[in-house]
């Protein structure tokens, strides 16, 4: 049985399967549209039993997949779950522009960002 990530995955090289497309809504609130690609690290379990949830920076086009480096993990203190944040090789994002492109679904937690 694979374990929680314990070591923190920034810098690492992962492979995004993206189930929540730009632009489309979320199943469960159908109010909340996603304003990035999202989606899940297979082969690494989370905290709450599924895998590794991750919003995918700097595509302006829905995906289905999608390969780039963890430059952030969004921690949650209020839900056991954290969420990465994947970008290009070689690209940066700041904490400020992180927190205003993932906004849309992290404003209902209270989060701190580890870059």
């Amino acid at each position: 049985m694979m374990q929680p990530e314990v070591q923190s995955p920034i810098g690492r090289e992962v492979k995004v399967t993206v189930d929540r497309p730009l632009g489309s809504r979320h199943p469960e609130q159908p109010d909340m549209i996603y304003e990035v690609n999202y989606g899940y690290v297979e082969g690494r379990l989370a905290a709450d039993g599924e895998w590794q949830d991750a919003y995918i920076l700097g595509v302006t086009e829905p995906l289905n997949n999608f390969t780039g480096q963890v430059i952030a993990v969004i921690h949650r203190r209020d839900d056991v779950e954290t969420k990465w944040v994947v970008c290009a090789l070689g690209t940066r994002f700041s904490e400020q522009e992180i927190k205003e492109q993932t906004d849309f679904q992290e404003k209902y937690y209270d989060v701190w960002i580890e870059l």
